[in-house]
């Protein structure tokens, strides 16, 4: 019997995918659409080590990490390969616009915020997600954030949508404006270390568009920066491509942090 490769889970998912694609495509192909099993089928061929979880594969790519360079050198300039579901057991590569992971912008200005996080909380905080989203309401970052008052729903909700199947978003949020206008406010939490995709905000903003139809749809993700720094993005959920419309830097600090020359100039920023 042959005996199988010793790669890395890393570079098994690289090879693994990198097969399908170059099965599929080729020059000017902008989208084609492929099975899970054919994962089995290129492990077999090129005697690979199939991983225990076969989905991993495809959900790694999809949300944790980059794509192989050899994928990334067929899209052409300013677009990027995106893997989206097409049914149960099936995705599709799909080209598009722009840059498909968010980062936050380093040159962005920091505003301080004083620290209203429960002392119990910062301490038994499990892990980067969990501390980010307790922090989040904890400090009312959202109302902040937003200029609405927000009100925590539902943690990790889950829901099956067409053509796309199980989805799930970090935490949801309902608010209300000045106006009356009601609003839902889907989340997605990373830590530091962590990389935000677009799809996760596609499917957040199908979630809400499938669950909460009557509402005002505001998505968000929120990350771990440096020194204690919080990150929110906001989306516009109704351009053709997803597109990032406001980020804001918010460091928590001790109240007597906060000078009061700062003071004086959000102040002034407030009156603009």
């Amino acid at each position: 019997m042959a005996r199988m490769k010793p790669e890395t889970p890393v570079s098994r998912y690289s090879e693994l995918i990198e097969a399908v694609f170059l099965e599929h495509y080729s020059p000017g192909v902008d989208q084609f659409t492929f099975d899970r099993d054919e994962l089995v089928q290129h492990a077999r061929r090129r005697r690979i080590r199939l991983p225990k979880n076969l989905g991993d594969v495809i959900y790694s790519f999809r949300y944790r990490k980059n794509l192989p360079e050899k994928i990334q050198a067929t899209a052409p300039e300013g677009m990027s390969w995106l893997i989206r579901s097409a049914g149960v057991g099936r995705y599709r590569f799909v080209l598009t616009k722009g840059e498909i992971r968010f980062k936050p912008n380093a040159l962005m200005s920091v505003t301080k915020i004083p620290d209203s996080t429960p002392g119990l909380i910062s301490r038994y905080a499990l892990n980067d997600e969990q501390a980010l989203l307790a922090i989040i309401r904890y400090n009312r970052l959202l109302d902040i954030f937003t200029r609405v008052a927000c009100y925590s729903l539902q943690s990790h909700l889950r829901s099956s949508l067409p053509a796309i199947g199980q989805v799930e978003t970090d935490e949801i949020y309902v608010g209300v404006d000045r106006q009356g206008a009601h609003y839902v406010f889907p989340v997605q939490a990373k830590g530091q270390k962590d990389t935000l995709g677009t799809l996760q905000i596609e499917h957040d903003i199908q979630l809400c568009r499938h669950k909460f139809p009557g509402l005002i749809c505001r998505p968000i993700a929120a990350q771990f920066a440096r020194g204690r720094t919080v990150v929110l993005f906001e989306f516009d959920d109704n351009a053709q491509e997803l597109r990032l419309v406001r980020e804001c830097h918010y460091r928590l600090v001790n109240p007597d942090e906060i000078s009061r020359e700062e003071m004086e100039r959000y102040r002034t920023l407030s009156d603009e």
